[in-house]
């Protein structure tokens, strides 16, 4: 069952910038309700009520709406008008196609003072003998009943008569209720049969179909051939329109679209592999487009020329650049290639041609590229003192590995590097030298022991 919900009432209300409170329009109309609920406390402001074609089987919950003055209940399951008195500015009310038979039940609109358009097309009471006269008479202040006017003879000549017309509207009220009290009962029990009968394999299946599960007949047939023949005896099988017959319908629809669903769910494919475990990036073409990818030298730049469709907008194409591929997400679809050389994302561009569609991606290189290049073979050096190759070994994998003496090659010693000063030397004193002056102090230079020297 499907119920009035706030959140339901808010995506209805865009046009008042989803406030509900102040609301004075909404439309309900094709979502399954099943019941009127909380409308009265959420849009007290509500001027216009739309709820056609739902499976709203009574009037209630509307009494509050003081300021409704149009509600459309077309298409529903409405066998009763009522609960209307509290809407004291209603001026239209659209019940077509329903199933109003108590007829009577109109004169509890004298209290809707400003009701002025009436529409009952489709219902089992405008049937009756002696409908269109017992509704004017019943509503002297309506202008417009099932589109047509009602003139001032017409009311006139209704008003004479009305007491034989009562008469003959309630004998014709109670045969149509006996006749609906059979149809309650002849659909109940056919609910309880079809709840009562599983099939042999664990399916529920109606009362339409009668061959006995295991018989000859039920054996030649494939299951799809089976389910094929209860939809034709489902839709094929006349029915009385009734509110019953109606939801059994619905109930129908419902369960093949959720089995439909399911089969969708089933026949998904399993997510593309975009980049594998161990880090390896895929080339994928999910929307099947063609492309070049070219390499401007002049530039140092990459090229990639994606033939997309050329009246596709643009916001439906998504596009993320790597250093060592790039992706394109059009309408879910992705399209991956992993570059020949890696590029720098930040400064690639993407354009649209104003002529082809086509997605033009300008990816400039990497400076300082690192290529793995062939090792090439080198002489073995010739010793100084001996004259002839130096000694290696080589190991079993056939790689060249030189034997070095760490004695004759030790390490560098930095810390002798600048030579230390004496201890008994002062902080700014200095060692004479064959090579160089001796140094002398600026004129006025004061020496400060605290001061650290700069060496």
């Amino acid at each position: 069952m499907v119920y009035i919900t706030e959140d339901l009432i808010r995506r209805r209300a865009e046009h008042n910038e989803c406030e509900i409170f102040s609301l004075e329009e909404v439309t309900l109309h094709q979502q399954d309700i099943e019941k009127i609920d909380y409308i009265e406390r959420w849009c007290r402001e509500l001027k216009i009520l739309y709820l056609q074609n739902n499976l709203i089987p009574r009037i209630e919950n509307v009494g509050r709406l003081k300021k409704l003055e149009y509600l459309n209940l077309a298409l529903n399951n409405v066998e009763v008008i009522e609960n209307l008195e509290g809407c004291e500015s209603l001026q239209k009310l659209d019940l077509t196609v329903n199933f109003v038979g108590q007829l009577s039940s109109v004169e509890l609109l004298r209290h809707n003072v400003h009701l002025r358009e009436l529409y009952l097309v489709g219902n089992p009471c405008t049937e009756f003998e002696g409908y269109r006269q017992y509704v004017v008479a019943a509503l002297p202040g309506l202008k417009c009943l099932d589109g047509k006017q009602i003139s001032r003879s017409e009311r006139i000549r209704a008003t004479q008569g009305l007491e034989e017309v009562r008469r003959r509207v309630r004998q014709q009220e109670g045969e149509y209720q006996r006749k609906r009290a059979k149809e309650k009962e002849e659909a109940q029990r056919k609910t309880e049969r079809r709840a009562s009968k599983p099939r042999c394999d664990g399916r529920w299946y109606t009362d339409i179909n009668n061959t006995v599960p295991g018989s000859e007949e039920n054996q030649e047939k494939t299951p799809d051939s089976d389910e094929q023949q209860r939809e034709r005896d489902f839709w094929g099988k006349p029915t009385a329109f009734t509110p019953e017959s109606r939801l059994e319908v619905h109930r129908h629809v419902e369960e093949k679209r959720r089995a439909k669903d399911k089969e969708k769910e089933k026949k998904l494919k399993a997510p593309r592999t975009l980049i594998t475990a161990d880090g390896r990036v895929m080339n994928v073409n999910e929307p099947k487009l063609d492309f070049s990818l070219s390499e401007d030298e002049d530039s140092n730049t990459l090229v990639l020329d994606l033939a997309v469709f050329r009246h596709m907008d643009s916001s439906l194409m998504d596009v993320d650049v790597q250093p060592t591929y790039v992706r394109v997400n059009i309408k879910g679809k992705i399209f991956q290639l992993v570059l020949s050389a890696e590029v720098r994302p930040d400064s690639s561009t993407a354009k649209r041609s104003q002529t082809t569609g086509h997605l033009l991606l300008t990816m400039p290189k990497a400076e300082g590229e690192i290529k793995v290049t062939r090792s090439v073979s080198r002489p073995p050096r010739v010793s100084r003192s001996r004259g002839r190759p130096e000694d290696s070994t080589r190991s079993s994998d056939g790689v060249e590995r030189l034997e070095v003496d760490p004695s004759r090659h030790a390490a560098t010693d930095w810390t002798n590097i600048v030579p230390r000063q004496s201890a008994k030397e002062g902080p700014l004193e200095t060692r004479l030298s064959s090579d160089h002056a001796p140094f002398s102090f600026s004129e006025g230079f004061v020496d400060d022991p605290d001061v650290p020297p700069l060496m």
